[in-house]
Protein backbone atom coordinates (compact mmCIF):
# COMPACT_ATOMS: atom_id res chain seq x y z
CA UNK A 1 0.00 0.00 0.00
CA UNK A 2 2.65 2.52 0.67
CA UNK A 3 4.44 2.23 -2.20
CA UNK A 4 1.00 2.61 -4.22
CA UNK A 5 0.43 5.89 -2.73
CA UNK A 6 3.84 7.22 -3.56
CA UNK A 7 3.61 6.31 -6.91
CA UNK A 8 -0.03 8.19 -7.20
CA UNK A 9 1.57 10.93 -5.85
CA UNK A 10 3.97 11.74 -8.01
CA UNK A 11 1.87 11.13 -11.08
CA UNK A 12 -0.45 14.07 -9.50
CA UNK A 13 2.27 16.07 -9.42
CA UNK A 14 3.76 15.41 -12.95
CA UNK A 15 0.00 16.65 -14.26
CA UNK A 16 0.20 20.10 -12.63
CA UNK A 17 3.23 20.76 -14.09
CA UNK A 18 2.48 19.73 -17.43
CA UNK A 19 -0.65 21.76 -17.07
CA UNK A 20 1.06 25.20 -15.19
CA UNK A 21 3.36 24.79 -18.30
CA UNK A 22 0.40 25.05 -21.31
CA UNK A 23 -1.36 27.89 -19.45
CA UNK A 24 2.07 30.01 -18.66
CA UNK A 25 2.71 29.46 -22.47
CA UNK A 26 -0.76 31.53 -23.81
CA UNK A 27 0.17 34.87 -21.65
CA UNK A 28 2.55 36.89 -21.76
CA UNK A 29 4.66 38.23 -18.80
CA UNK A 30 5.50 41.31 -17.90
CA UNK A 31 5.58 43.11 -21.59
CA UNK A 32 7.23 40.14 -23.18
CA UNK A 33 5.74 39.11 -26.74
CA UNK A 34 4.02 35.44 -26.57
CA UNK A 35 7.10 33.77 -28.57
CA UNK A 36 9.48 34.80 -25.74
CA UNK A 37 6.95 33.40 -22.95
CA UNK A 38 6.81 30.35 -24.88
CA UNK A 39 10.75 29.90 -25.42
CA UNK A 40 10.88 30.44 -21.51
CA UNK A 41 8.55 27.95 -20.72
CA UNK A 42 9.46 25.25 -22.88
CA UNK A 43 13.40 25.81 -21.06
CA UNK A 44 11.23 25.31 -17.84
CA UNK A 45 9.02 22.37 -18.79
CA UNK A 46 12.43 20.87 -20.10
CA UNK A 47 14.32 21.42 -16.44
CA UNK A 48 11.48 19.86 -14.79
CA UNK A 49 11.58 17.20 -17.07
CA UNK A 50 15.35 16.47 -15.86
CA UNK A 51 14.82 16.64 -12.56
CA UNK A 52 11.70 14.57 -13.09
CA UNK A 53 13.41 11.78 -14.42
CA UNK A 54 15.97 11.62 -11.45
CA UNK A 55 13.41 11.50 -8.78
CA UNK A 56 12.01 8.51 -11.10
CA UNK A 57 15.18 6.85 -10.93
CA UNK A 58 15.83 7.41 -7.22
CA UNK A 59 12.00 5.76 -6.31
CA UNK A 60 13.05 3.24 -9.16
CA UNK A 61 16.17 2.19 -6.67
CA UNK A 62 14.10 2.45 -3.35
CA UNK A 63 11.69 0.43 -4.61
CA UNK A 64 14.02 -2.53 -6.21
CA UNK A 65 15.88 -2.17 -2.63
CA UNK A 66 12.91 -2.32 -0.73
CA UNK A 67 12.24 -5.22 -3.19
CA UNK A 68 15.59 -7.25 -2.19
CA UNK A 69 15.21 -6.58 1.48
CA UNK A 70 12.15 -8.16 1.65
CA UNK A 71 13.72 -10.99 -0.63
CA UNK A 72 16.32 -11.14 1.90
CA UNK A 73 13.66 -11.48 4.81
CA UNK A 74 12.14 -14.41 3.21
CA UNK A 75 15.60 -16.02 2.66
CA UNK A 76 16.73 -15.64 5.81
CA UNK A 77 13.22 -17.20 7.41
CA UNK A 78 13.34 -19.76 5.32
CA UNK A 79 17.26 -20.73 6.09
CA UNK A 80 16.25 -20.63 9.76
CA UNK A 81 13.27 -22.90 9.28
CA UNK A 82 14.93 -25.75 6.61
CA UNK A 83 19.30 -25.71 6.98
CA UNK A 84 19.85 -28.91 5.42
CA UNK A 85 20.11 -30.10 1.09
CA UNK A 86 20.86 -33.71 -0.50
CA UNK A 87 24.95 -33.54 -0.86
CA UNK A 88 27.81 -36.15 -0.17
CA UNK A 89 30.80 -36.26 2.01
CA UNK A 90 34.04 -34.38 0.69
CA UNK A 91 36.08 -37.63 1.24
CA UNK A 92 33.35 -39.58 -0.53
CA UNK A 93 34.39 -40.82 -4.05
CA UNK A 94 31.37 -39.37 -5.86
CA UNK A 95 31.51 -36.08 -4.39
CA UNK A 96 33.47 -35.23 -7.08
CA UNK A 97 36.00 -33.00 -4.47
CA UNK A 98 39.56 -33.48 -5.83
CA UNK A 99 41.47 -30.31 -4.16
CA UNK A 100 43.82 -32.29 -1.67
CA UNK A 101 46.40 -29.79 -1.55
CA UNK A 102 46.55 -29.08 1.80
CA UNK A 103 46.45 -32.90 2.93
CA UNK A 104 49.49 -33.46 0.34
CA UNK A 105 51.29 -30.60 2.15
CA UNK A 106 50.56 -31.99 5.37
CA UNK A 107 52.42 -35.63 4.08
CA UNK A 108 54.89 -33.53 3.18
CA UNK A 109 55.26 -31.80 6.25
CA UNK A 110 55.17 -35.34 8.06
CA UNK A 111 57.83 -36.78 6.00
CA UNK A 112 59.98 -33.94 6.72
CA UNK A 113 59.62 -34.01 10.11
CA UNK A 114 60.00 -37.56 10.86
CA UNK A 115 62.56 -38.17 8.35
CA UNK A 116 64.51 -35.32 10.22
CA UNK A 117 64.26 -37.29 13.40
CA UNK A 118 65.66 -40.52 12.17
CA UNK A 119 68.15 -38.01 10.87
CA UNK A 120 68.95 -36.63 14.08
CA UNK A 121 69.25 -40.15 15.63
CA UNK A 122 71.30 -41.31 12.84
CA UNK A 123 73.73 -38.78 13.87
CA UNK A 124 73.75 -39.14 17.68
CA UNK A 125 74.25 -42.67 16.92
CA UNK A 126 77.02 -42.87 14.07
CA UNK A 127 78.20 -39.62 14.26
CA UNK A 128 79.35 -38.12 10.73
CA UNK A 129 80.51 -41.10 8.28
CA UNK A 130 80.02 -38.98 5.15
CA UNK A 131 83.90 -39.42 3.83
CA UNK A 132 84.19 -38.09 0.03
CA UNK A 133 87.77 -39.85 -0.13
CA UNK A 134 86.09 -43.01 0.11
CA UNK A 135 83.94 -42.19 -2.85
CA UNK A 136 87.42 -42.66 -5.39
CA UNK A 137 88.64 -45.97 -3.44
CA UNK A 138 84.40 -47.09 -5.12
CA UNK A 139 86.18 -46.54 -8.66
CA UNK A 140 89.66 -47.21 -8.08
CA UNK A 141 91.63 -49.73 -5.56
CA UNK A 142 95.34 -48.72 -7.38
CA UNK A 143 95.58 -45.52 -8.01
CA UNK A 144 98.03 -46.58 -11.18
CA UNK A 145 95.90 -48.95 -12.67
CA UNK A 146 92.47 -47.79 -14.12
CA UNK A 147 90.54 -50.46 -16.13
CA UNK A 148 87.55 -49.13 -16.18
CA UNK A 149 88.57 -45.75 -18.19
CA UNK A 150 90.66 -48.49 -20.38
CA UNK A 151 87.54 -50.84 -21.31
CA UNK A 152 85.43 -47.11 -21.73
CA UNK A 153 87.97 -45.96 -24.39
CA UNK A 154 88.36 -49.52 -25.50
CA UNK A 155 84.67 -49.29 -26.73
CA UNK A 156 85.28 -46.29 -29.43
CA UNK A 157 86.80 -49.93 -31.53
CA UNK A 158 83.15 -51.50 -31.29
CA UNK A 159 81.84 -48.08 -32.72
CA UNK A 160 84.19 -47.64 -35.43
CA UNK A 161 83.28 -51.10 -36.52
CA UNK A 162 79.70 -50.71 -37.24
CA UNK A 163 80.28 -47.85 -38.95
CA UNK A 164 82.64 -49.65 -41.07
CA UNK A 165 80.17 -52.41 -41.44
CA UNK A 166 77.45 -50.35 -42.69
CA UNK A 167 79.49 -47.86 -45.02
CA UNK A 168 80.71 -51.37 -47.02
CA UNK A 169 76.91 -52.45 -46.73
CA UNK A 170 76.03 -49.33 -48.32
CA UNK A 171 78.20 -49.63 -51.28
CA UNK A 172 77.96 -53.41 -51.69
CA UNK A 173 81.28 -54.89 -51.04
CA UNK A 174 79.10 -56.32 -48.05
CA UNK A 175 76.43 -58.46 -48.50
CA UNK A 176 73.20 -57.91 -46.42
CA UNK A 177 74.12 -61.60 -44.40
CA UNK A 178 77.99 -60.98 -44.40
CA UNK A 179 76.71 -57.57 -42.68
CA UNK A 180 74.31 -59.46 -40.64
CA UNK A 181 77.05 -61.80 -39.04
CA UNK A 182 79.84 -58.75 -38.93
CA UNK A 183 77.08 -57.02 -36.59
CA UNK A 184 76.33 -60.28 -34.99
CA UNK A 185 80.12 -60.65 -33.78
CA UNK A 186 80.87 -56.98 -33.06
CA UNK A 187 77.83 -57.01 -30.54
CA UNK A 188 78.10 -60.04 -28.44
CA UNK A 189 81.61 -59.28 -28.37
CA UNK A 190 80.43 -55.95 -26.49
CA UNK A 191 78.64 -57.96 -24.19
CA UNK A 192 81.34 -60.63 -23.26
CA UNK A 193 84.50 -59.04 -23.44
CA UNK A 194 83.76 -56.14 -20.63
CA UNK A 195 81.92 -58.89 -18.81
CA UNK A 196 84.96 -60.92 -18.98
CA UNK A 197 87.34 -58.19 -17.82
CA UNK A 198 85.57 -57.18 -14.74
CA UNK A 199 85.40 -60.91 -13.74
CA UNK A 200 89.07 -61.92 -14.63
CA UNK A 201 90.94 -58.52 -13.37
CA UNK A 202 90.42 -58.00 -9.64
CA UNK A 203 91.47 -54.59 -9.69
CA UNK A 204 87.78 -53.94 -11.07
CA UNK A 205 86.19 -52.57 -8.08
CA UNK A 206 81.98 -53.30 -8.30
CA UNK A 207 80.98 -49.61 -8.65
CA UNK A 208 83.73 -49.29 -11.81
CA UNK A 209 82.37 -52.56 -13.33
CA UNK A 210 78.26 -51.32 -13.15
CA UNK A 211 79.56 -47.78 -14.50
CA UNK A 212 81.56 -49.50 -17.40
CA UNK A 213 78.76 -52.14 -18.06
CA UNK A 214 76.17 -49.77 -18.31
CA UNK A 215 78.29 -47.54 -21.15
CA UNK A 216 78.06 -51.15 -22.83
CA UNK A 217 75.02 -52.09 -22.63
CA UNK A 218 73.74 -48.25 -23.43
CA UNK A 219 76.17 -48.51 -26.61
CA UNK A 220 74.60 -52.07 -27.38
CA UNK A 221 71.28 -50.54 -27.67
CA UNK A 222 72.63 -47.94 -29.68
CA UNK A 223 74.30 -49.75 -32.28
CA UNK A 224 71.62 -52.50 -32.65
CA UNK A 225 69.19 -49.48 -33.64
CA UNK A 226 72.01 -47.98 -35.69
CA UNK A 227 71.76 -51.20 -37.87
CA UNK A 228 68.07 -51.24 -38.35
CA UNK A 229 67.65 -47.85 -39.14
CA UNK A 230 70.25 -48.03 -42.15
CA UNK A 231 69.02 -51.46 -43.12
CA UNK A 232 65.51 -49.79 -43.47
CA UNK A 233 66.60 -47.29 -45.44
CA UNK A 234 68.55 -49.80 -47.53
CA UNK A 235 65.16 -51.72 -48.03
CA UNK A 236 63.28 -48.19 -49.16
CA UNK A 237 66.11 -47.41 -51.36
CA UNK A 238 65.70 -51.16 -53.34
CA UNK A 239 62.51 -50.72 -53.14
CA UNK A 240 62.55 -47.15 -54.79
CA UNK A 241 59.62 -46.33 -52.55
CA UNK A 242 60.46 -42.46 -52.90
CA UNK A 243 57.64 -41.37 -50.91
CA UNK A 244 58.13 -43.49 -47.96
CA UNK A 245 61.84 -43.21 -48.04
CA UNK A 246 60.99 -39.27 -47.76
CA UNK A 247 59.01 -39.32 -45.41
CA UNK A 248 61.41 -42.03 -43.24
CA UNK A 249 65.11 -41.41 -43.82
CA UNK A 250 64.30 -37.39 -44.54
CA UNK A 251 62.08 -36.10 -42.60
CA UNK A 252 59.56 -32.88 -44.17
CA UNK A 253 61.53 -29.82 -43.24
CA UNK A 254 58.91 -28.79 -40.02
CA UNK A 255 61.34 -30.76 -38.48
CA UNK A 256 64.29 -28.67 -39.04
CA UNK A 257 65.64 -25.38 -37.92
CA UNK A 258 66.85 -22.96 -40.65
CA UNK A 259 70.29 -23.33 -41.51
CA UNK A 260 70.00 -27.18 -40.40
CA UNK A 261 70.91 -29.41 -42.96
CA UNK A 262 68.95 -32.62 -44.02
CA UNK A 263 70.96 -35.73 -44.63
CA UNK A 264 70.32 -38.92 -46.67
CA UNK A 265 70.95 -42.22 -46.82
CA UNK A 266 73.78 -42.98 -47.04
CA UNK A 267 75.29 -39.25 -46.09
CA UNK A 268 74.92 -40.06 -42.81
CA UNK A 269 77.37 -42.65 -42.63
CA UNK A 270 80.03 -39.86 -40.87
CA UNK A 271 82.67 -39.96 -37.75
CA UNK A 272 80.55 -36.45 -37.07
CA UNK A 273 76.63 -38.08 -37.04
CA UNK A 274 77.64 -41.29 -35.56
CA UNK A 275 79.26 -39.89 -32.34
CA UNK A 276 76.56 -37.32 -32.26
CA UNK A 277 74.06 -40.51 -31.70
CA UNK A 278 76.39 -42.33 -29.62
CA UNK A 279 76.40 -39.08 -27.14
CA UNK A 280 72.85 -38.18 -27.49
CA UNK A 281 70.71 -38.84 -25.27
CA UNK A 282 68.36 -41.57 -27.06
CA UNK A 283 68.73 -45.13 -27.91
CA UNK A 284 66.79 -45.04 -31.00
CA UNK A 285 68.53 -43.75 -34.38
CA UNK A 286 67.41 -41.18 -37.12
CA UNK A 287 69.08 -39.50 -40.19
CA UNK A 288 68.22 -36.52 -38.92
CA UNK A 289 67.30 -35.69 -35.11
CA UNK A 290 65.16 -32.64 -34.11
CA UNK A 291 67.03 -29.99 -33.12
CA UNK A 292 66.55 -27.24 -30.78
CA UNK A 293 66.67 -23.54 -32.16
CA UNK A 294 70.41 -22.93 -29.91
CA UNK A 295 71.81 -23.16 -26.31
CA UNK A 296 69.92 -22.16 -23.19
CA UNK A 297 73.27 -21.08 -20.82
CA UNK A 298 70.77 -19.89 -17.88
CA UNK A 299 68.98 -23.58 -18.72
CA UNK A 300 72.59 -25.55 -18.91
CA UNK A 301 73.93 -24.03 -15.58
CA UNK A 302 71.16 -24.67 -14.13
CA UNK A 303 71.21 -28.34 -14.75
CA UNK A 304 75.05 -28.57 -14.15
CA UNK A 305 73.98 -27.16 -10.71
CA UNK A 306 71.68 -29.69 -10.12
CA UNK A 307 73.92 -32.55 -11.45
CA UNK A 308 76.63 -31.30 -8.96
CA UNK A 309 74.32 -30.80 -5.92
CA UNK A 310 72.58 -34.33 -6.19
CA UNK A 311 75.99 -36.32 -6.53
CA UNK A 312 76.96 -34.61 -3.54
CA UNK A 313 73.25 -35.58 -1.91
CA UNK A 314 73.27 -39.07 -2.80
CA UNK A 315 76.27 -39.48 -1.68
CA UNK A 316 76.68 -38.24 1.77
CA UNK A 317 72.46 -40.20 2.60
CA UNK A 318 74.62 -43.19 1.15
CA UNK A 319 76.81 -43.34 3.82
CA UNK A 320 75.21 -41.57 6.07
CA UNK A 321 72.32 -43.18 6.46
CA UNK A 322 71.64 -46.21 3.67
CA UNK A 323 74.92 -47.93 5.14
CA UNK A 324 74.50 -48.42 8.84
CA UNK A 325 71.06 -49.99 8.45
CA UNK A 326 72.69 -52.23 5.65
CA UNK A 327 75.30 -53.55 7.91
CA UNK A 328 72.62 -53.58 11.35
CA UNK A 329 70.59 -56.18 8.54
CA UNK A 330 73.34 -58.38 8.37
CA UNK A 331 72.76 -60.51 11.77
CA UNK A 332 68.93 -61.44 11.10
CA UNK A 333 69.95 -61.92 8.40
CA UNK A 334 72.23 -64.75 9.42
CA UNK A 335 70.06 -65.68 11.85
CA UNK A 336 67.09 -65.88 9.83
CA UNK A 337 64.96 -63.66 12.30
CA UNK A 338 62.15 -62.60 10.39
CA UNK A 339 60.99 -59.90 12.49
CA UNK A 340 63.93 -58.81 12.92
CA UNK A 341 64.43 -58.86 9.12
CA UNK A 342 61.14 -57.39 8.19
CA UNK A 343 61.70 -54.45 10.80
CA UNK A 344 65.23 -53.20 9.04
CA UNK A 345 63.38 -53.99 5.41
CA UNK A 346 61.40 -51.25 6.49
CA UNK A 347 63.85 -49.23 7.52
CA UNK A 348 65.62 -49.66 4.54
CA UNK A 349 62.77 -48.66 2.54
CA UNK A 350 62.28 -45.08 3.04
CA UNK A 351 66.17 -44.11 2.33
CA UNK A 352 66.92 -46.65 -0.40
CA UNK A 353 63.24 -44.98 -2.03
CA UNK A 354 64.21 -41.46 -1.35
CA UNK A 355 67.43 -42.11 -3.07
CA UNK A 356 66.02 -43.42 -6.44
CA UNK A 357 63.84 -40.83 -6.66
CA UNK A 358 66.92 -38.41 -6.16
CA UNK A 359 68.44 -40.91 -9.03
CA UNK A 360 65.79 -40.68 -11.24
CA UNK A 361 65.76 -36.91 -10.93
CA UNK A 362 69.73 -36.72 -11.50
CA UNK A 363 69.72 -38.83 -14.51
CA UNK A 364 66.53 -38.53 -16.17
CA UNK A 365 65.94 -35.11 -16.34
CA UNK A 366 69.04 -32.92 -14.60
CA UNK A 367 71.99 -35.12 -16.92
CA UNK A 368 69.81 -35.96 -19.87
CA UNK A 369 68.24 -32.28 -20.37
CA UNK A 370 71.91 -30.95 -19.46
CA UNK A 371 73.10 -32.83 -22.48
CA UNK A 372 70.55 -32.31 -24.97
CA UNK A 373 70.83 -28.80 -24.20
CA UNK A 374 74.92 -29.45 -24.99
CA UNK A 375 74.16 -31.29 -28.32
CA UNK A 376 70.94 -29.20 -29.01
CA UNK A 377 68.97 -32.18 -29.43
CA UNK A 378 65.03 -31.69 -29.85
CA UNK A 379 63.21 -34.14 -28.00
CA UNK A 380 63.44 -33.66 -24.32
CA UNK A 381 60.49 -36.75 -23.10
CA UNK A 382 62.94 -38.88 -20.93
CA UNK A 383 60.01 -39.76 -19.16
CA UNK A 384 56.26 -38.97 -18.15
CA UNK A 385 53.38 -39.28 -15.31
CA UNK A 386 54.79 -42.79 -14.14
CA UNK A 387 53.89 -41.54 -10.79
CA UNK A 388 50.20 -41.80 -11.59
CA UNK A 389 50.36 -45.39 -12.97
CA UNK A 390 47.77 -47.08 -11.97
CA UNK A 391 49.16 -50.43 -13.83
CA UNK A 392 52.56 -52.12 -13.17
CA UNK A 393 52.54 -51.99 -17.31
CA UNK A 394 52.21 -48.13 -17.69
CA UNK A 395 54.97 -47.84 -15.02
CA UNK A 396 57.20 -49.73 -16.84
CA UNK A 397 56.40 -47.95 -19.97
CA UNK A 398 56.62 -44.09 -19.04
CA UNK A 399 59.21 -43.99 -16.22
CA UNK A 400 62.09 -44.53 -19.05
CA UNK A 401 61.02 -43.19 -22.41
CA UNK A 402 64.58 -44.16 -24.18
CA UNK A 403 63.99 -47.77 -23.67
CA UNK A 404 60.77 -48.01 -23.79
CA UNK A 405 60.96 -46.59 -27.35
CA UNK A 406 63.80 -48.56 -28.37
CA UNK A 407 61.89 -52.33 -26.85
CA UNK A 408 58.81 -50.80 -28.54
CA UNK A 409 60.70 -49.76 -31.96
CA UNK A 410 63.20 -52.42 -32.29
CA UNK A 411 61.84 -55.18 -29.99
CA UNK A 412 58.41 -55.70 -29.33
CA UNK A 413 56.84 -54.98 -33.03
CA UNK A 414 59.61 -56.74 -34.88
CA UNK A 415 57.91 -59.95 -32.67
CA UNK A 416 54.49 -59.01 -33.54
CA UNK A 417 54.93 -58.82 -37.41
CA UNK A 418 56.76 -61.85 -37.00
CA UNK A 419 53.55 -63.57 -35.86
CA UNK A 420 54.15 -63.94 -31.97
CA UNK A 421 50.95 -62.66 -30.18
CA UNK A 422 50.88 -59.73 -27.33
CA UNK A 423 51.13 -61.74 -24.27
CA UNK A 424 54.59 -63.52 -25.83
CA UNK A 425 56.40 -60.43 -27.14
CA UNK A 426 55.32 -58.45 -23.81
CA UNK A 427 56.69 -61.48 -22.25
CA UNK A 428 60.04 -61.44 -24.20
CA UNK A 429 60.50 -57.51 -23.56
CA UNK A 430 60.15 -58.85 -19.99
CA UNK A 431 62.97 -61.55 -20.52
CA UNK A 432 65.13 -59.12 -22.23
CA UNK A 433 64.98 -56.08 -19.66
CA UNK A 434 65.61 -58.84 -16.14
CA UNK A 435 68.63 -60.07 -18.70
CA UNK A 436 69.88 -56.63 -18.77
CA UNK A 437 69.19 -55.56 -15.00
CA UNK A 438 71.19 -59.35 -14.00
CA UNK A 439 74.08 -58.51 -15.96
CA UNK A 440 74.81 -55.01 -14.70
CA UNK A 441 74.31 -56.29 -11.24
CA UNK A 442 75.61 -59.80 -10.77
CA UNK A 443 78.75 -59.49 -13.08
CA UNK A 444 80.11 -56.27 -11.01
CA UNK A 445 79.25 -58.07 -7.72
CA UNK A 446 81.03 -60.94 -9.01
CA UNK A 447 78.55 -63.39 -8.11
CA UNK A 448 75.49 -64.82 -9.65
CA UNK A 449 71.98 -64.82 -7.20
CA UNK A 450 69.56 -63.81 -10.43
CA UNK A 451 67.48 -61.39 -7.46
CA UNK A 452 67.14 -58.81 -10.31
CA UNK A 453 66.41 -61.43 -12.71
CA UNK A 454 63.77 -62.81 -10.91
CA UNK A 455 62.62 -59.68 -9.74
CA UNK A 456 61.85 -58.26 -13.28
CA UNK A 457 60.01 -61.67 -14.22
CA UNK A 458 57.73 -61.35 -10.58
CA UNK A 459 56.61 -58.03 -12.66
CA UNK A 460 54.64 -60.12 -14.89
CA UNK A 461 52.32 -61.76 -12.61
CA UNK A 462 52.00 -58.42 -10.61
CA UNK A 463 51.04 -56.61 -13.70
CA UNK A 464 48.88 -58.89 -14.26
CA UNK A 465 47.19 -59.47 -10.71
CA UNK A 466 46.91 -55.16 -10.36
CA UNK A 467 45.85 -54.95 -13.89
CA UNK A 468 42.96 -57.48 -13.37
CA UNK A 469 42.04 -56.89 -9.69
CA UNK A 470 42.82 -53.21 -8.88
CA UNK A 471 41.71 -49.98 -10.85
CA UNK A 472 42.57 -45.96 -9.90
CA UNK A 473 43.87 -45.21 -6.66
CA UNK A 474 44.32 -49.24 -5.63
CA UNK A 475 46.36 -49.52 -8.75
CA UNK A 476 48.58 -46.50 -8.15
CA UNK A 477 48.88 -47.88 -4.35
CA UNK A 478 50.25 -50.89 -5.37
CA UNK A 479 52.71 -49.47 -8.16
CA UNK A 480 53.99 -47.56 -5.28
CA UNK A 481 54.17 -50.45 -2.50
CA UNK A 482 55.75 -52.68 -5.24
CA UNK A 483 58.43 -49.98 -5.91
CA UNK A 484 58.66 -48.99 -2.42
CA UNK A 485 59.03 -52.67 -0.87
CA UNK A 486 61.01 -54.32 -3.72
CA UNK A 487 64.06 -52.63 -4.04
CA UNK A 488 65.05 -52.72 -0.82
CA UNK A 489 64.30 -56.75 -0.70
CA UNK A 490 66.72 -57.14 -3.59
CA UNK A 491 69.50 -54.87 -2.49
CA UNK A 492 69.58 -56.88 1.33
CA UNK A 493 69.57 -59.70 -0.66
CA UNK A 494 72.58 -58.86 -3.12
CA UNK A 495 74.63 -56.92 -0.13
CA UNK A 496 73.91 -59.64 2.30
CA UNK A 497 75.01 -62.73 -0.53
CA UNK A 498 78.08 -60.20 -0.95
CA UNK A 499 78.74 -60.22 2.69
CA UNK A 500 78.94 -63.64 3.59
CA UNK A 501 80.69 -64.64 0.01
CA UNK A 502 83.53 -61.81 0.73
CA UNK A 503 84.19 -60.55 4.41
CA UNK A 504 82.83 -63.75 6.33
CA UNK A 505 85.32 -65.43 5.15
CA UNK A 506 87.83 -62.87 5.54
CA UNK A 507 86.67 -63.10 8.73
CA UNK A 508 87.25 -66.90 9.11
Amino acid sequence: MGDSDAVGAFTRRRRATFAAGRVASLQPMNGRSAAVCQSSAIADISTDNGSEKKREHSLERALFKSKNEKKKRRNDIGDRLSCHRTQESLLTSTSGYNNYRGILNWCVVMLVLSNARLFLENLLRYGVLVDPIQVVSLFLNDPYSWPAACLVIVSNVFIVVALYTERQLSKGSFSELVGFLVHCINMAIMLTFPAAVVLLVPSVTPVGGAFVLGIYTILFLKLYSYKDVNMWCRELSTAKAKKLARSLSCPSPQYFNRGDRKVCYPGNLTIRDMYYFVFAPTLCYELNFPRSPGIRMSFLLRRLFEMLFFTQLLVGLTQQWMIPIIQSSMKPLEDMDLSRMTERLLRLAVPNHLLWLMFFYWFFHSSMNFTAELLRFGDRQFYQDWWNSETVTYFWQNWNIPVHKWCLRHFYKPLLRSGFSKIVSQSAVFLLSAFFHEYLVSVPLRMFRLWAFMGMMAQLPLAWFVGRFLRGNYGNAAVWMSIIIGQPFAVLMYVHDYYVLHYRQEAD
